[in-house]
């Protein structure tokens, strides 16, 4: 794709953008940047194409924890056993007014399948889940039966979207975050992402 610089071509491979010349000769790697606005335009970039239809999101493969009238809405794609997850869900014991669609992606080895499965067969996910994370009880062993598949839609889900980490954060209004945000940043995101 043609850049605003004469010449200048954006060369994307997956979720990574390059620049090459018009005979692609060259090819370097770096943010362009406009100097007047002090734009970061591959950045911007990078977001458009990496941007999620949230209203596509398959709702009913995640663990919903609605906190206060659930105005605000985000996605998360998280790890039982991420300790940023762990750093990230503390942040909604002192928020209000946000639903968080929490789709559980175990990627971190076998264990976080395991206790991916036994919180999503839990008879309350969302305390099961928020009782880990939070206080650090384990979830209890599911015996029995259970449809966990939401768990490998989950995944490829994941891939789809190029999630290659835990927590990884989908704002309403489609934006990404990759990790475990500060506390003001996700309060700016949630509310941009609700106007």
């Amino acid at each position: 794709s043609k850049t605003p610089i004469p010449g200048v071509y954006e060369v994307r491979i997956g979720t990574e953008l390059f620049y090459s010349d018009e005979q692609g000769n060259h090819i370097f790697q770096g943010s362009l940047i406009d100097t007047r606005t002090r734009t970061n335009l591959t950045e911007a970039r990078i977001d458009k194409l990496t941007a999620v239809d949230f209203a596509s999101l398959p709702i009913k493969d995640a663990v919903v924890i609605k906190q206060g009238n659930g105005a605000r809405k985000m996605a998360v794609f998280v790890d039982p056993n991420c300790g940023y997850c762990k750093r990230f869900d503390f942040f909604f014991n002192d928020t209000a007014t946000t639903e968080i669609y929490t789709f559980l992606y175990p990627i971190l080895g076998p264990d976080s399948n395991v206790k991916s499965r036994d919180i999503w067969c839990a008879k309350d996910p969302a305390k099961s889940w928020r009782n880990w994370m939070v206080d650090g009880s384990a979830p209890a062993k599911v015996s029995g039966e259970c449809d966990s598949a939401a768990l490998d839609r989950n995944l490829k889900l994941g891939q789809k979207h190029k999630v290659n980490g835990t927590p990884a954060v989908v704002f309403e209004d489609g934006s990404r975050a990759p990790g475990a945000l500060p506390t003001a940043q996700i309060e700016a995101r949630l509310a941009s992402a609700a106007k």
